[in-house]
């Protein structure tokens, strides 16, 4: 499943976020609480489900 940001960056847990150390097959719910939206610097907990 996918998260989606308010701004439109999506997170997809197959891709991962590799350029801010988050390795592909990463869960969403396994991503730190400190990680952030890397396009905006939103908190994970505004991202809804896609």
């Amino acid at each position: 499943m996918k998260y989606e940001c308010p701004c439109g960056y999506v997170y997809d847990p197959a891709q991962g976020d590799p350029d801010n150390g988050v390795a592909p097959g990463t869960a969403f719910e396994d991503l730190p609480d400190s990680w952030e939206c890397p396009v905006c610097g939103a908190d994970k907990s505004v991202f809804e489900k896609v």
